[in-house]
């Protein structure tokens, strides 16, 4: 729980009515002054920079629990006493100067509300971009960089809230402009808060060749095929047990899984949030172009007035000397000059992709190759049936007596002598090997003997 880890009186300065001054205090000390130092700050230092800081600033209103002094020296120390005692801030003693830090919880959420003080926006390209990379490191070298499955996952979550956070912070914006009076304000609203916050950074790139969104069928094809693939998330899960980041096995699989799939869920079904951040920017696109076109006071008197003027002209004896304002070298204003609103994206139409008829010969190529790979691969299934074949009734097998009639039985035959070390031992529980010190010759091959025993039961025991 949140408020279990933070101090009870942390909210107190954000609270009070002098909150604006206590948060942007606050901002200042974590990015200014105590961000990118990596040692607590001398006591000192910090009441200097929060005189400098509040010396700038003009109080408009007080806590209401303690009022801040006029005196810059007591107003300071009233300050540094208000973070201290509300849990912002910890004072320790080192080699008997007092320094001080961030409370480690209060630091996390000061970064959070630093986070969100600076705005919302974001690139799609580089959160596509950044969870493909991570992806495609794990699945590469799942051994090493199962952590990367992690990072892709963390960043597709953040990317999904921050989609989702975008088209209800949009609609927020929205509402305050269609209730602002003044044009001046909404307009202000629209281009500072709307656009420059809250819209994204790299939006328009969605509707050019440079879609950053064409990385998202790479995200989905890797996630669902390594999803499918059991040695892969076998890989993964035996890297983030031996890492520490699982109980047991069985853990660490549901974990890849469930990073795979969530990856996989979110890139899927992103359409639908970006229908609602379109839909929203659409609409409020019309809404300003229709208050700019339209902003212009209307003159009441002058239809009245343009009429009066033409019945002049009408009535005059003579042709009045009024110079043409038609140019023929300027093409006259019409419906090419309207401005119109951004139609919606017409949905990709979606064909079934027909059934290609299969080549015989292809597929008689495939099933040769099958075979010949079937053949010419040696598992501990095929050596142990040709060694129980070849054995005597003592359950010894002497090389130089094995008869190789054909190709497969010297697949076979020239990893005999290897039988204790080949497949991680495992068939060093059932046979054992030792050299005679001759050599064998029986046309496949010239090598040293050897002599191939059954081990009995009680001493694999």
């Amino acid at each position: 729980m949140l408020f279990a880890q933070l101090p009870d009186d942390l909210f107190r300065p954000l609270a009070s009515p002098s909150r604006g001054f206590n948060a942007a205090l606050l901002l200042h000390l974590h990015r200014r002054v105590m961000g990118a130092s990596p040692d607590p700050v001398r006591k000192a230092d910090l009441l200097t920079a929060i005189g400098d800081f509040s010396a700038d600033w003009a109080l408009s209103a007080q806590s209401d629990d303690e009022p801040v002094p006029t005196d810059p020296v007591e107003r300071r120390s009233a300050l540094y006493r208000r973070l201290t005692e509300a849990g912002w801030l910890t004072e320790r003693r080192e080699r008997y100067v007092p320094v001080v830090d961030f409370d480690p919880e209060a630091r996390l959420l000061l970064e959070e509300l630093s986070r969100m003080e600076r705005g919302q926006t974001r690139s799609y390209g580089a959160a596509i971009l950044d969870v493909l990379g991570s992806l495609e490191s794990a699945i590469a070298n799942p051994g090493e960089r199962s952590e990367a499955l992690g990072n892709a996952a963390r960043a597709a979550h953040a990317f999904l809230g921050h989609v989702r956070g975008l088209a209800g912070a949009m609609r927020k914006i929205e509402e305050r402009i269609l209730h602002e009076r003044d044009l001046r304000a909404a307009y202000r609203l629209y281009f500072e808060d709307f656009v420059a916050r809250h819209l994204i950074s790299d939006y328009r790139t969605l509707h050019t060749r440079f879609n950053p969104f064409r990385f998202r069928s790479a995200i989905v094809r890797e996630a669902g095929l390594a999803l499918r693939d059991a040695l892969l998330i076998r890989a993964l899960a035996e890297a983030t047990l031996r890492e520490g980041r699982a109980a047991d096995l069985a853990a660490a699989e549901r974990a890849v899984r469930a990073d795979l799939a969530g990856i996989l869920a979110i890139f899927e079904g992103l359409d639908r949030h970006l229908d609602a951040v379109d839909a929203v920017v659409a609409r409020m696109e019309r809404r300003i172009a229709a208050a700019i076109r339209y902003g212009d006071r209307p003159d009441s008197g002058g239809i009245e007035r343009a009429a009066a003027a033409l019945r002049a002209v009408g009535v005059a004896r003579a042709a009045p000397d009024v110079a043409p304002a038609i140019s023929l070298l300027r093409p006259p204003l019409g419906a090419a000059h309207l401005s119109t609103p951004r139609g919606r994206r017409a949905p990709i139409a979606v064909a079934p992709l027909p059934d290609a008829a299969r080549d015989p010969e292809i597929e008689a190529l495939i099933s040769e190759k099958d075979a010949f790979r079937r053949r010419t691969t040696v598992t501990p299934e095929t050596m142990a049936a040709f060694i129980d074949r070849h054995l005597g009734p003592d359950g010894t097998l002497r090389g130089s007596e094995i008869a190789v009639a054909d190709v497969d039985a010297f697949v076979v035959f020239q990893r005999l002598r290897e039988i204790d070390v080949l497949f991680e031992g495992e068939l060093a529980g059932h046979y054992a090997v030792a050299r005679t010190g001759a050599r064998l010759a029986n046309g496949w091959l010239d090598c040293p003997d050897f002599v191939i025993r059954r081990r009995s039961a009680e001493r694999r025991a």
